[in-house]
């Protein structure tokens, strides 16, 4: 799945559901725990015959619960219907919410950049204690929480950012399995071998989409530590930083400028990306894991492991980065319904229980939980990921209170509409807008 930030008046908008949920005569009650503070034991398979849930997905993600949804009814008689919401999820949620809308379940992003925007503290049961939260990974255990709360259930892993990579491009400009760049510098210096001893472009940018522009700049800010991220929360560091705008800066000029993009990279799309990349036409693409599932979707392992790689990188290390999407978590409603909110934790329990095994497996992707092995037939692409994914740097959405429209500044700067230095202010003018709407301190 895309990770996208949502647009800064969605955002203030957002900020709206507060004031529905004070109205909200069920807004003050968790209505998910006992008189002691403590959740009550679920049983993942109890009868829920005459039970109705509702769940809210993308359009694009549909059927991602489907096997689980299944194999719940079966087991407990309950229905769960899945509602498609019109692009841009992340944009049109909000708004139904705060309409007065909302269902009992709900995929979202569990990232600290986004998951406050659907007010957790007034909206969400708590999860704390749920069973299954111990078995999470050390990187899962860390996303869904706000405030030292869990408000959502994470049943797939983050993303990783990486480089995808074409092995017979590679071969043929005479790089081994071994040429890996440890150092955003050495990723560049790669391009250029690319470049000048085969027929491919180094890299496929993608600037009709836009979202995916934002990653070349991402890598290059991994040696930002934790405290320069919490100055930039509390307004003492801004997106203004000599290293974000060198970061654009050095995107703009060693990479597309240097002419180590396809030369449509203005109207590049995602899915020209994956069929690029296939045919050899380049070398390399830098993305998270939904380019994983583009591929999967049209190709077996044994084809993908003949023809793509991938590696991890940041700017100084051979170290991958996580990205939270909105697939990572699902988040359960106060609805004013005990049967129902009892339900839906059911309905979590479930999935993160007797069923995870079957949901990943179905699904082909890694699992969140170290008790529960990753299934054997994955390409190698997502194996390495997996191994990966420990060491791993989080993005900025993970990091950033707010998560800017950084693509849409990057997409002005690529049709000449902005230079480095103004793309970082529009970011860091947009951060501190959504910021103060927001309430948050030194804003």
């Amino acid at each position: 799945m895309k990770t996208r930030a949502l647009p800064a008046l969605a955002l203030i908008c957002a900020l709206g559901l507060a004031a529905t949920a004070c109205s909200d005569p069920t807004a003050g009650s968790s209505g998910d725990s006992g008189a002691d503070g403590k959740q009550a034991a679920v049983d993942p398979t109890a009868r829920l015959d005459g039970v109705k849930l509702t769940m809210w997905t993308a359009q694009n993600t549909v059927n991602a619960p489907q096997q689980v949804i299944d194999a719940f009814e079966k087991a407990t008689g309950a229905t769960v219907e899945t509602q498609a919401i019109p692009d841009l999820y992340e944009q049109n949620v909000p708004t139904k919410l705060a309409s007065g809308d909302r269902p009992d379940l709900m995929f979202w992003q569990p990232s600290i950049s986004t998951l406050p925007f659907i007010q957790p503290q007034q909206n969400l049961l708590t999860l704390d204690g749920e069973p299954w939260e111990a078995r999470l990974g050390d990187t899962e255990k860390s996303l869904g929480m706000i405030d030292g709360k869990r408000y959502a259930a994470i049943v797939t892993s983050p993303a990783m950012l990486g480089v995808y990579y074409n092995k017979d491009v590679f071969k043929q400009a005479g790089l081994s399995g071994k040429d890996f760049p440890t150092s955003y510098d050495e990723l560049l210096a790669l391009g250029h071998k690319v470049v000048d001893k085969s027929d491919a472009a180094a890299f496929y940018e993608a600037g009709g989409d836009k979202w995916p522009l934002q990653w070349q700049m991402q890598v290059q800010l991994t040696d930002l530590d934790q405290q320069w991220w919490d100055g930039l929360n509390k307004n003492q560091e801004k997106w203004t930083d000599p290293v974000v705008v060198g970061a654009i800066k050095k995107y703009k000029e060693k990479l597309l400028d240097a002419g180590l993009a396809q030369k449509n990279y203005r109207t590049g799309t995602f899915t020209g990306q994956a069929d690029a990349l296939w045919k050899g036409e380049a070398g390399m693409v830098l993305n998270v894991t939904s380019f994983q599932s583009q591929l999967q979707a049209k190709y077996s392992t044994a084809e993908i492991d003949k023809k793509i790689g991938w590696f991890p990188i940041a700017d100084s290390a051979a170290t991958g980065m996580d990205s939270p999407d909105q697939t990572n978590g699902v988040v359960a409603f106060k609805t004013g319904d005990e049967k129902r909110q009892n339900a839906a934790r059911q309905f979590l329990a479930f999935w993160l229980g007797p069923d995870y095994a079957d949901y990943i497996k179905a699904m082909k992707i890694p699992s969140v939980q170290p008790s529960v092995p990753t299934p054997d037939r994955l390409p190698q692409t997502s194996k390495a990921q997996v191994a990966a994914l420990p060491t791993a740097i989080g993005v900025f959405q993970a990091k950033a209170i707010v998560a800017p429209d950084t693509h849409l500044y990057l997409a002005d700067m690529i049709f000449d509409k902005k230079n480095p230095q103004q793309v970082a202010q529009a970011i860091q003018d947009q951060f501190a807008q959504v910021a103060k709407a927001q309430g948050a301190p030194g804003f």
